[in-house]
């Protein structure tokens, strides 16, 4: 934990970061680098562990393999940002407050809202009680145990998006010795040119993984999934990744929120309600000229620098700027060894080329470790993270100011 508590002074402006996910660090460096020298700025960010995170990584941990250890703290030192470790319980944007653990309170001027999204579990009956999810790494590791202990079965993994696709790939790869099978709405890689799409299929047929599309899951028992129709699927492990929800937590301390509880924001990404709370990442309702941004490292971690850059304008007197951006690839992994790159146009809508076989996974594997270099880099030349595709004719969006 940083030593560095500002001026202590009642005129110190009081900044906190809630969440520490890749928008949340983007946001507690980029802005902590920039205020590093003002007395009269305090940056805190508040996180449930000291380890970060690293999302794109948990299909590997949910198989037992080991990820480096990267611990939060450590990064922030030198920066003059606080770590506080806790679950966020309440905010009270009223009083501008928010609650750790129950028990103790933090004061804010400036909040900053980046308590992303877990596996939405609640939609269909059975699924928070009987299947896994890659939520967080504890989450990850469950499975991970759960798997080390079947000598043979079938492995159901409901969600055929990226997710399920990494994940049903890295366990059949994994553990060759037991059935897996992917459940979900759409066909894996819909949204892919035909030449991806197909590299897709075929190394999930060579890894033995069975596809059903066009399915939907209704119920979770303790050992089958249940589809709409009747029929059941046997499971001795059901991994959950068909959608997503965001914490209440906003809805709840009356900021306004879209349908999905994310915080409706303005074009530099403050509350529409309550200007001085930022949204970033999985909890912000950002729209672009193309529509809504949906949640992804490579959106994320820039919403999170923009919130940085426009707290640090306000701090300045000035005005921020609005917030742009446009997506440029869709990375899969297809198990250690194999992967696909589908490059995009801003409005995520696939372009013809793309990368598969060896190729694909050095540029995911690059993609998949840049974070936290990221960070490292920011704390010395925080202007090196203001860089990211801002989209063109594709975000701009004629109702911004």
């Amino acid at each position: 934990m940083s030593t560095r508590q500002g001026t202590g002074t009642a005129t110190a402006h009081r900044v906190v970061i809630l969440g520490a996910g890749y928008a949340g660090m983007a946001a507690a460096i980029q802005l902590a680098a920039r205020v590093k020298r003002r007395e009269d700025v305090q940056v805190t960010l508040v996180n449930a562990q000291e380890r970060f995170t690293e999302r794109m990584r948990l299909h590997m941990t949910a198989t037992g393999q080991r990820l480096a250890e990267l611990s939060i703290p450590q990064l922030l030192e030198g920066t003059g940002a606080e770590f506080v470790r806790g679950w966020v319980t309440a905010v009270d944007a009223d009083a501008k407050t928010v609650w750790i653990d129950d028990d103790r309170v933090l004061a804010y001027d400036t909040l900053v809202y980046g308590l992303g999204g877990v596996a939405d579990t609640s939609a269909v009956p059975g699924a928070e009680d009987h299947a896994y999810t890659l939520s967080s790494a504890q989450d990850a590791e469950l499975l991970a145990n759960r798997l080390a202990r079947l000598g043979s079965g079938t492995v159901v993994v409901a969600g055929s998006g990226l997710t399920g696709i990494e994940s049903a790939a890295e366990i059949a790869e994994r553990h060759p010795e037991l059935n897996v099978v992917l459940l979900g709405r759409q066909e894996p890689g819909s949204a892919m040119a035909p030449k991806p799409k197909a590299y897709l299929h075929a190394a999930l047929n060579r890894l033995g993984v069975q596809v059903r599309a066009g399915v939907e899951v209704v119920k979770v028992l303790p050992d089958a999934v249940q589809l709409a129709g009747g029929e059941n699927v046997a499971a001795d492990a059901v991994l959950w990744t068909s959608g997503t929800r965001v914490s209440p937590l906003a809805a709840a301390a009356g900021l306004d929120v879209d349908q999905h509880g994310r915080i409706v924001t303005d074009a530099a990404l403050r509350s529409v309600s309550h200007p001085e709370v930022y949204a970033i990442g999985d909890a912000a309702a950002i729209r672009q000229g193309y529509g809504l941004m949906h949640g992804t490292c490579q959106g994320g971690m820039p919403t999170g620098v923009h919130a940085a850059l426009s707290i640090d304008r306000v701090l300045r007197g000035r005005r921020p700027k609005p917030f742009r951006f446009g997506y440029y690839h869709t990375p899969v992994s297809l198990g250690r060894g194999d992967a696909v790159v589908q490059f995009t146009r801003p409005d995520d809508s696939p372009r013809r080329i793309c990368l598969t076989g060896r190729m694909a996974v050095r540029y995911k594997e690059t993609v998949t470790a840049s974070p936290w270099p990221t960070y490292g880099r920011m704390k010395k030349m925080p202007a090196s993270g203001a860089f990211w595709p801002r989209g063109g004719r594709f975000t701009r969006n004629p109702e911004a100011k």
